[in-house]
């Protein structure tokens, strides 16, 4: 009877012992795991990416694209409310992501066909529906480009055409790109030439940015 305990005894800490034995070593995949994203993103660089979360399978596989690019040239795309999210108004949260990285990548896709059917003053114009994009698609890039950031404008063909800062005319031409969706796949836009070139481009202003901005103030010579 005595053997008997003492075996169940035994069996019972081995058990205990290996549950123990499972759960650090899922402890420690998970600290690795941790520790491994946080060392992924030591070596990007923040740029915020404005965007919308309301997408169609064409437009989500070219996000997905656009960010791999980004994370392939070791940035590291941040954007509201998904990777950050702060309790505070939408505008000091924009000007907080605005502040705190080093570079704007502004995509605007397609989100509501409209028609003009009156107007306040003035004739009616042309009748002819036209593709607005998100209202956080005007108001994000033009707060990175007054506060100085290296900025690349993407746009679905005939997104706010004549709208606020995608309208022509309005930001500088070399920073706009135009994805022609209708004829145009995901992969045949990002292998163009005028992609590439921006895109590689903007990359390095960011990089100049990040270096100059993490510089100190006083640098000690000797001359």
């Amino acid at each position: 009877m005595s053997k008997s305990k003492n075996s169940s005894s035994r069996k019972d800490e081995e058990k205990v012992s290996n549950n123990e034995h499972s759960s650090l070593r899922k402890d420690k995949a998970k600290i690795e795991s941790a520790h491994q994203e946080c060392i992924d993103r030591a070596y990007r660089i923040p740029i915020f990416l404005s965007t919308t979360t309301h997408l169609n399978d064409n437009q989500q596989r070219f996000l997905n694209r656009l960010i791999l690019e980004i994370e392939n040239a070791l940035l590291f795309p941040r954007t509201l409310p998904l990777s950050e999210s702060y309790p505070e108004s939408i505008l000091t949260d924009i000007r907080r992501l605005v502040s705190s990285s080093y570079g704007m990548l502004a995509v605007n896709l397609r989100r509501f066909k409209i028609q003009t059917v009156d107007v306040n003053a003035g004739p009616l114009p042309p009748s002819t529906p036209f593709w607005t994009g998100s209202v956080y698609s005007q108001v994000e890039p033009s707060m990175a480009f007054q506060f100085g950031l290296p900025l690349l404008l993407v746009r679905e063909e005939d997104t706010d055409a004549n709208n606020g800062i995608w309208a022509g005319g309005i930001a500088p031409l070399n920073l706009f790109i135009v994805w022609h969706s209708e004829t145009q796949t995901v992969d045949q836009f990002f292998n163009t030439p005028e992609w590439r070139s921006a895109f590689a481009n903007w990359s390095a202003q960011v990089r100049n940015a990040f270096y100059i901005q993490t510089e100190p103030q006083f640098k000690y010579r000797c001359e």
